[in-house]
């Protein structure tokens, strides 16, 4: 009875190992086809509405030479800068250039430095760039830093043109609506009209369904329909948002949570989170216990406005508005929680500083059950450019003589120094002195690096960013800053071009290729190995599933070497099934029986699977260390291969085997290996 349990454990086992082989599978294959797996997932949404999420349908990365693109070479001039530091300016050098090829929509640039004798060069791989010379003419221009204030210029106003364009627009989204309001009159179900025409593409699979919402996470007007309807109430009328247009459909109702209206008064000192202030933490902590002390809910807002520095609390008063659990941080709504509406408590200290906090009522709410119907409106926002937050001013990289880490005295924090020169100090104070209370942004090539508020004049010249960096974060930034107020010039020694008709050929080629030598291998093995031939191209099914699935999730870019490591290491995953079905065969001449010939097969084969992919995967390290950018693809996909061949040759063979073996005599038949099923000797 004992042994006839323990073969049911094993045949479960066994059935649980398929099952999650095949789920794998599955997966895998979604991955690398997403297109293929989004319509069926349609399909099944659009027939049951179970709302299952689609796959991002993300195309494989594409080298050179697959892809067609650019090859540049550049040759840096470091003659002006000291030999200890040049290897540092070229690195940022190699910095700017990735960011400049980002900028023209390169997904997938390549950009290394190397130094020959004594020179410095740095290789940029462009894949897919049509308009070299674009690349070529940004790539070569000079790093920018420059140091812009708020914005706070007011949109212009909307052009005749514009105006009617919404209109027509509106009017057209009005009728649409109108449509779907007079189709559901007509007894058409609602979330037939909802997968048909709602324009919420979140919702619109699940027949318009919504949920539960709160009045603070919908339009006002959707809540207040809501709350007058009954339960099964579909709204007769459109209801006109800020949004769009809505038709509701209400369900249930549910008792929400605890809504809180707070104000509160922040206390920050050097070392907190988004602080600039110069303020110890003594120092912070007895002013904030003095506002505490004078607070009450007459005066809180005017303390507020005189004394908060959050920024902003000269307008807001440190009102916060009204909200739910989970809003703010542990330590802040701690201290609500354990307060009465219209008491004062404080301070209160998180990894902002000190807060006064002031809880000004306490209500519960009521969330509603909906669905809705939505067709979008057209707004200024989406026809009126959209108004860059910053203006620029006139400080920028060429004021900046140095920039450096340090490290704060008081508090061991590491920041990164600026020094400007006599030009820039004059210009940085004049910024400073009209930008108090306010953020001053700092731009690196177009990009915000660090947006500090101004807590006083600064006369100097000198200023800290301070954004709670570790050492290698700061020393990357004053390496960035550095490039751009003392830019490594360089030249352009080398250009080279792959056409993307060429590239597309190369790519075509080394499929066809892959896929004839996989299909002879697969008809090989179950030529040769029968049956369990036939395992290994089930195996070898779900190893090239998953490489794929895999080399797409890290990133991998594909090129012509990588396709050949991969193929290569198809062969190597093939090479562990015939170690391990020759094992196999010696023992079934020796006498052993089928389930112990396939155990025993496993058992001997693998250590000579072991040291030959460890020895090859050395090599592949080698490889990627020392080689050219070719050949780390080879590498890379070659030892990813490896990987995975491990797990689908050892892991998906042996269950598969296992899975059949009791199909058969204890000496098997011609289809497992060739056996006679011949008499133990």
């Amino acid at each position: 009875m004992a042994t006839q349990h323990t073969k049911q454990q094993l045949r479960a086992k066994i059935r649980w190992g398929i099952f999650g082989i095949f789920a794998l599978l599955l997966i895998a294959l979604a991955y690398d086809g997403p297109t293929y797996a989004n319509r069926v997932i349609d399909k099944v949404n659009n027939t049951v509405a179970l709302g299952l999420p689609r796959i991002p349908e993300e195309p494989f990365a594409l080298g050179l030479d697959l892809q067609g693109g650019a090859q540049l070479i550049y040759e840096a001039d470091t003659n002006a800068i000291d030999p200890a530091e040049r290897p540092e300016a070229v690195e940022g050098v190699r910095d700017v250039i990735e960011r400049r090829v980002s900028g023209i929509g390169v997904g997938e640039p390549n950009v290394q430095t190397a130094k020959v004798g004594d020179t410095y060069r740095v290789l940029v791989e462009l894949p897919g760039v049509s308009d070299v010379n674009a690349a070529i003419a940004m790539i070569g221009e000079t790093p920018i830093l420059d140091f812009r204030e708020e914005n706070n210029v007011p949109p212009r106003d909307l052009t005749e043109e514009e105006q009617a364009q919404i209109d027509t627009y509106n009017t057209d989204a009005k009728d649409r609506a109108e449509t779907a309001l007079d189709r559901i009159a007509a007894d058409e179900s609602f979330e037939d009209v909802a997968k048909s025409l709602s324009e919420d593409e979140q919702s619109k699979n699940n027949g318009g369904y919504i949920g539960f919402v709160s009045e603070q996470n919908i339009y006002p007007e959707i809540f207040a329909w809501a709350a007058d309807a009954q339960e099964g109430d579909v709204s007769d009328k459109l209801v006109e948002t800020d949004g769009g247009y809505e038709i509701i459909k209400r369900g249930g109702s549910q008792e929400g949570d605890v809504q809180t209206t707070a104000s509160h008064i922040l206390i920050c000192y050097l070392g907190s989170r988004d602080c600039e202030a110069t303020m110890t933490k003594q120092e912070a902590l007895a002013e904030a216990q003095r506002l505490y002390g004078e607070a009450n809910a007459e005066n809180f807002a005017d303390l507020a406005k005189q004394n908060s520095t959050e920024p902003g609390a000269e307008v807001t008063g440190g009102s916060l508005g009204t909200f739910g659990p989970g809003t703010m941080v542990p330590a802040f709504e701690e201290a609500l929680n354990t307060a009465e509406a219209g008491e004062i408590v404080g301070p209160v200290e998180t990894e902002f500083g000190y807060h006064i906090i002031y809880k000004e009522a306490e209500t519960p709410s009521t969330e509603y059950e909906i669905s809705l119907i939505h067709i979008r409106k057209l707004t200024a926002t989406d026809v009126l450019p959209s108004q860059d937050p910053w203006m620029p001013t006139l400080l920028s990289g060429k004021s900046l003589d140095r920039a450096e880490v340090v490290t704060d005295p008081q508090t061991g924090q590491v920041q990164v120094s600026l020094l400007f020169d006599s030009e820039g100090t004059a210009l940085f104070r004049d910024i400073t002195e009209r930008n108090v209370g306010k953020q001053v942004a700092i731009f690196l090539d177009g990009s915000v690096i660090s947006a500090p508020v101004v807590q006083t004049i600064i006369t100097d010249g000198r200023a800290v960013i301070s954004g709670g960096f570790d050492l290698t974060e700061a020393r990357l930034l004053s390496q960035r800053l550095n490039a751009g107020a003392l830019p490594v010039p360089v030249d352009l020694v080398s250009q080279q071009t792959v056409g993307a008709s060429l590239g597309a050929a190369s790519f075509s080629s080394s499929v066809k290729a892959g896929i004839a030598g996989i299909l002879l291998v697969m008809i090989f093995m179950t030529l040769f190995y029968r049956l369990p031939g036939f395992i290994s191209v089930l195996s070898l099914t779900v190893y090239i599933a998953v490489s794929l699935a895999a080399m797409k999730l890290i990133g991998v870019t594909l090129t012509l070497a990588g396709i050949a490591g991969f193929i290569l290491s198809i062969g190597m995953a093939v090479d562990a099934n015939v170690l391990i079905f020759e094992r196999m065969k010696e023992e079934l001449k020796d006498g052993k029986s089928l389930r112990g010939a396939v155990e025993e097969g496993f058992l001997r084969a693998w250590t000579s699977i072991r040291d030959g992919n460890v020895s090859t995967l050395i090599t592949c390290g080698f490889l990627m260390f020392f080689g050219s950018s070719f050949v780390k693809g080879f590498a890379i996909t070659l030892s990813l291969g490896i990987l995975v061949s491990l797990f689908s040759a050892i892991t998906v063979t042996r269950i598969l085997l296992r899975f059949i073996v009791p199909w058969f005599t204890e000496r098997g038949n011609v289809l497992f290996l060739g056996a006679k099923g011949r008499e133990e000797v």
